[in-house]
């Protein structure tokens, strides 16, 4: 039987070996003076510098170093679902290893989740120490995301957050869903989601890891998310209700034209020669269409079995 522990920290990595013995060295500081038992889960997205014997090397000296290494780039969602699997905190601390979030947040947070009973408490960097191209897209995917999941959060994004240890293994990430996680537990029936406001340090060693790919990547993932919270597991409620509408809309004004060619305006001209009727049957079609969709979406798998199967190199 696997040892419980009160705390697990999860850092998903590409590329930072030169922040990681400072920060396991942080975090450790603070553990030991609190006297948590705790873990810390390395895992490392396919970094192409010296991440990995550097986490090597703090497995070899500290026990409660664990380490998971991806065979190639995967990205931050990918990591942290893996992470989520070997945990055995009661509390999981998930947070960036670039030396921006400070581990000195997490006995605050670690109290949040035990003695105010929250399932998930996100962190808030109120003052920012990234570029403007950076904010300015964070502000908007707040905004959005406040809008459009009904959760207030200041910060999605932010990397540093705290769940129960039900929370996280109640969930599936992937793509780019890390940003929406709160989002993801709301869905799964853990409502109790609050805010700390947290330090945020100026990056010290190297550059950020994410591109632009993140001004797409972002918007679509959320709108995944908000679609599959509310029709993942009933698609045909959404399609069928669209196609139904759109075909009821195209019948009706067809059985319109018809009646009136035949009974009313007997001397105008053919239905077909006039615009209205294409425009019924574009209706009906695309109503059709929709509503096989929602049947084909309740058919096929809703489960994908190779959606989180990732090609792991290493885990020690």
């Amino acid at each position: 039987m696997e040892e419980k522990l009160n705390i697990s920290v999860v850092i998903p990595l590409y590329n930072e070996d030169e922040s990681l013995p400072e920060l396991h060295a942080w975090i450790k500081q603070v553990m030991d003076q609190h006297t948590f038992s705790y873990e810390v889960i390395f895992v490392d997205d396919g970094s192409k510098d010296r991440s990995w014997q550097v986490i090597e090397g703090l497995v070899a000296s500290h026990s409660e170093v664990r380490g998971i290494k991806f065979q190639r780039n995967y990205g931050k969602s990918a990591a942290l679902q893996k992470g989520f699997e070997a945990v055995r905190g009661d509390v999981v601390i998930t947070m960036d290893a670039d030396l921006q979030d400070s581990p000195d947040e997490i006995p605050e947070l670690y109290r949040m989740i035990t003695e105010e009973d929250l399932d998930v408490v996100s962190g808030w960097k109120k003052k920012r120490y990234d570029p403007i191209s950076k904010t300015i897209p964070t502000k908007l995917y707040n905004w959005t995301a406040r809008r459009l999941s009904g959760i207030y959060l200041h910060d999605f994004n932010c990397g540093l957050k705290a769940y129960k240890y039900s929370v996280v293994k109640s969930i599936e990430i992937y793509g780019d869903m890390h940003r929406y996680i709160p989002v993801l537990a709301k869905n799964a029936g853990f409502s109790k989601i609050g805010e700390k406001v947290v330090q945020h340090k100026a990056r010290k060693y190297g550059v950020t890891k994410f591109g632009l790919n993140r001004f797409v990547n972002g918007p679509l993932d959320l709108i995944s998310v908000v679609f599959m919270g509310k029709f993942g597991k009933k698609p045909m409620h959404f399609f069928g209700a669209i196609g139904i509408v759109m075909f009821l809309i195209g019948f009706g004004l067809t059985l319109y034209l018809t009646i009136d060619k035949l009974f009313i305006n007997q001397g105008a001209m053919k239905i077909s020669d006039r615009t209205e009727f294409y425009i019924c049957l574009a209706a009906m079609v695309i109503g059709v269409q929709f509503f096989l969709a929602g049947f084909l979406a309740e058919l096929i798998g809703r489960n994908s079995s190779t959606r989180n199967v990732y090609l792991i190199e290493k885990e020690i």
